[in-house]
C-alpha cells in the first residue's frame, strides 16, 4: 500500500507569481488547461496500490480547493483530501507534524512532492528502482543534472555511482558541488519519521531555550533539505534515481509559461484528446495548443505554438495568440496580437492592440540549462520578461503593451512598456 503528500505551501509574501495569485492559489493556476496541481494528482494516480492522496498547506482550505478536491477525486477515483497546517512548518515539519494521518492504515512507503515543480513524474521508476535497492534505506531523491553555474541555485547532491547511495548533500551552495540536483520528488519509508523526530526532539530543546530567553514563540519549522538530508547524506540511507525526463521549477509567472509547453508536448502521449487540430470552420492551429470546449474562436484566428485557452474565452477574428496562457473569460478582440503573455481572468484586450513579452526560456543549446529564477528588477529597471495582465484589466485598441506586468482592474488608456502599473 502506498500514499502520496504533496506540499501545496500557502500565500506566499514574494511577488514573482503575483498579480496572478491574488485570484486563485497559486497550485491551482492553470498550466497547460488544467491546474498545476492536477498534473501532480493524475501522476499519481496512475502508480499501482495508491491508496490515498494527502495535500498538506497553510492556505484557508476555501471553495476553489474544495471543488478542485471533489472533481479530482470523481475523476480519478482516489481519496484526495486537505490537511492545513497551522502556520509554515517548512518540507519536514508539515509531514511530522501529520505523520499520524500518513501512517494511518500502514503504507509500505510514500511519495512526497512540492506543488511547484512540473515534471514527468518517474514515481514508478523512483518505486522499482526503491525494491530493487533493498530495505537499508529510507528515501530516494530524483534527480537531475543542470549546468553547473546553474546548480548553486538548488539543493545538490553528490552521488557513489556505483550504488546511487548520496553521499553529501548541499542546499544551494556558494561554490560547485555537483552537477546532480535535487527535484523536490522523493519516495521515503517510514523510517523517515524517526530520524525527522531527532531533529524535532532536538530543535524543540533550543526552541524551549529561545523562548525563555527571547520571549517569542516560535514554530517547529524542520525543512527536509537543510535538517534531513545534509544529516542522512553519507549514511547509507538516502539513494538518488536520476532521470532524464523533463523536469522545472514553476516558481514565476515566466516559468508558467515554459511548464505549459513542456505539459502540452507530454499530451501527444498521455492526453492526445486534450490538444486541438486543424479542422473545417475551426482557427489555425500551430504546433501544441489546448482550447477549453467552452471557448468561443473565430476561424481566421492564429493559435500556437503553446497557447492554452480557458474556459468562456472569446477570441475574434484575424487574432494572433503565441506562446501564451489565456485564461478564463478573457476577450481578445479583432486583430489584436498577444506574443509571451499571461492574459487574466475576464481581462480585455481591444482591436489591433499588442501585448508582448520577453521569453525567459532555458539556454537551447545548452541540454542541462534550467530556466533562471527571475528578478524582478535588474540594474534600476523591470528585468524584461513576460507580459502579466492580471484579473479584469481593460487594454484599448491599438497601444501596445510590451514586458510590463498590470495588476488587476486596470483600465488603462495609452501604451506601456518595462513597468508595473499600480
Amino acid at each position: 500500500m502506498l500514499k502520496a503528500i504533496i506540499l501545496i505551501g500557502g500565500p506566499q509574501k514574494g511577488t514573482r507569481f503575483r498579480p496572478l495569485s491574488f485570484e486563485v492559489p497559486k497550485p491551482l493556476f492553470p498550466v497547460a488547461g488544467v491546474p498545476m496541481l492536477q498534473h501532480h494528482i493524475e501522476a499519481c494516480a496512475q502508480v499501482p496500490d495508491m491508496k490515498e492522496i494527502i495535500l498538506i498547506g497553510f492556505y484557508q482550505p476555501n471553495d476553489e480547493l474544495n471543488r478542485f478536491i471533489s472533481s479530482a477525486q470523481q475523476e480519478l477515483k482516489i481519496p484526495i483530501r486537505y490537511l492545513q497546517e497551522f502556520a509554515a512548518l517548512g518540507t519536514g515539519g508539515g509531514i511530522y507534524h501529520f505523520r499520524d494521518q500518513i501512517l494511518s492504515g500502514g503504507p509500505a512507503a510514500f511519495f512526497l512532492m512540492n506543488a511547484d515543480v512540473c515534471s514527468e513524474f518517474p514515481l514508478q521508476e523512483m518505486l522499482r528502482f526503491h525494491r530493487q535497492h533493498g530495505e537499508n534505506h529510507c528515501g530516494v531523491l530524483l534527480g537531475t543534472t543542470a549546468n553547473r553555474t546553474q546548480s548553486l541555485n538548488y539543493g545538490c547532491i553528490v552521488e557513489n555511482h556505483e550504488t546511487n547511495e548520496v553521499l553529501h548533500f548541499v542546499e544551494k551552495p556558494s561554490t560547485f558541488v555537483s552537477d546532480i540536483i535535487n527535484c523536490g520528488i522523493y519516495l521515503f519509508t517510514p523510517d523517515i519519521f524517526g530520524h525527522i523526530g531527532t531533529v524535532f526532539q532536538r530543535n524543540q530543546q533550543e526552541r524551549i531555550q529561545e523562548e525563555l530567553t527571547n520571549g517569542k514563540q516560535m514554530h517547529e519549522v524542520i525543512r527536509l533539505e537543510q535538517d534531513i538530508f545534509t544529516t542522512l547524506a553519507g549514511q547509507k540511507k538516502l539513494l538518488v534515481y536520476k532521470t532524464q525526463h523533463f523536469w522545472s521549477q514553476i516558481k514565476s509567472a515566466g516559468s508558467a509559461i515554459y511548464a505549459s509547453r513542456l505539459y502540452l508536448k507530454q499530451y501527444h502521449q498521455t492526453h492526445p484528446e486534450r490538444l486541438a487540430t486543424n479542422q473545417d470552420g475551426t482557427p489555425k492551429i500551430i504546433g501544441d495548443v489546448y482550447i477549453h470546449p467552452t471557448a468561443n474562436i473565430d476561424p481566421s484566428a492564429v493559435l500556437g505554438p503553446n497557447v492554452s485557452v480557458g474556459k468562456g474565452v472569446t477570441i475574434g477574428g484575424g487574432v494572433r495568440v503565441r506562446e501564451s496562457i489565456i485564461l478564463h473569460g478573457a476577450m481578445l478582440q479583432d486583430h489584436c496580437c498577444v506574443l509571451n503573455s499571461i492574459v487574466g481572468w475576464d481581462s480585455t484586450v481591444g482591436k489591433w492592440a499588442r501585448v508582448e513579452g520577453t521569453p525567459s526560456d532555458p539556454n537551447p543549446n545548452d541540454p542541462y540549462a534550467k530556466i533562471d529564477s527571475e528578478t524582478l528588477f535588474r540594474d534600476g529597471g523591470l528585468t524584461p520578461s513576460i507580459t502579466i495582465l492580471g484579473c479584469n484589466v481593460n487594454i484599448p485598441s491599438e497601444v501596445i503593451i510590451r514586458n510590463s506586468i498590470v495588476l488587476p482592474h486596470k483600465d488603462l488608456n495609452r501604451s506601456f512598456q518595462n513597468q508595473i502599473i499600480l
